[in-house]
């Protein structure tokens, strides 16, 4: 379910290994888009997270997917529909974005 970690040395720090599950470009962006909005489709994601391209978008999706951090949902039905939320690992992630949102505006404010 989780993606392995190469060196051994990752796999004793739980700060590298929790980086290692979120520390694409765009995980958080998408982590935080689905907190906001509880479930979203495709295109919706894409609206929702500015800058991100096609490929980006898909390839972190798989990421997440892989690394439990999302659900995705694929409806049987013409036209077909994909759906994506985020699991209770990815809900539980969901405090420390948020303290790091409140850190991130705190730095801001120094600017």
């Amino acid at each position: 379910m989780n993606r392995k970690i190469k060196s051994q040395e990752a796999s004793d720090c739980p700060v590298i290994y929790a980086i290692s599950l979120i520390g694409g470009k765009w995980h958080l962006p998408i982590i935080w888009a689905l907190s906001q909005n509880k479930v979203l489709r495709y295109n919706e994601l894409k609206r929702n997270v500015c800058g991100i391209t096609n490929m980006m978008l898909s390839q972190s999706l798989k990421e997440l997917e892989s690394n439990g951090l999302i659900d995705r949902v694929q409806y049987n039905e013409i036209p077909p529909r994909v759906e994506y939320s985020l699991t209770e690992a990815g809900i539980s992630l969901l405090p420390a974005l948020d303290e790091l949102a409140k850190w991130g505006v705190k730095q801001m404010i120094k600017l």
